[in-house]
């Protein structure tokens, strides 16, 4: 059952594109680690099932590089990692700082399915961002950075991965103190 932030007739200012940058910088600090942590388990269930030695010597060949079952892992660890912040308490822990969350324009928690949409549209230009770095070399910058910015800034208060979602980001209000 979706939890209920506010009322569904009181509509909360959509968040600034400022604040939703300050809270991906945030973020990506905290999934830097959470990434580490996660390939660091990998590699040490890897190693045991496959064997030290095994792994050695592929190392020394370089042939651990582009694992892709490791890719499939840290891509669903994150996935995991923001849908259970957005789906729970509609903010990841950089969001709780910006005093931003995400949620359904009735005021509720947004769905798994929607978390899944909203983290596979912002993937997908990281994605080619990254691509595009493979093939273009030091022209990426012309191309990744604006696509970046063009999916988290807010156009009549929504941004694409809003839209994509069927959901919004928006400012939390301070509460009133008691007495």
């Amino acid at each position: 059952m979706p939890r209920r932030f506010h009322a569904a007739d009181e509509l909360l200012p959509p968040a600034t594109f400022l604040k939703r940058s300050l809270a991906i910088i945030y973020d990506g600090l905290i999934s830097i680690a959470v990434l580490l942590v996660t390939t660091w388990i990998y590699t040490m269930i890897t190693g045991w099932i496959t064997g030290w030695d095994s792994m050695e010597q592929k190392a020394e060949a370089g042939q651990l590089s582009g694992d892709p079952g490791l890719t499939f892992v840290l891509f669903l660890v994150m996935y995991l990692f923001f849908a259970y912040f957005w789906t729970r308490i509609g903010q990841t822990l950089g969001m709780q700082v910006w005093r931003i969350r995400i949620e359904n324009l009735d005021g509720s928690s947004v769905s798994w399915s929607q978390a899944l949409r909203r983290y596979v549209s912002a993937a997908a230009v990281f994605f080619v961002a990254i691509l595009a770095g493979y093939y273009l070399g030091s022209a990426t910058l012309f191309l990744s950075v604006p696509a970046m910015i063009g999916l988290f800034y807010p156009i009549n208060g929504l941004s694409i991965t809003d839209r994509f979602s069927d959901s919004m980001v928006v400012s939390v209000p301070h509460k009133a103190k008691a007495g």
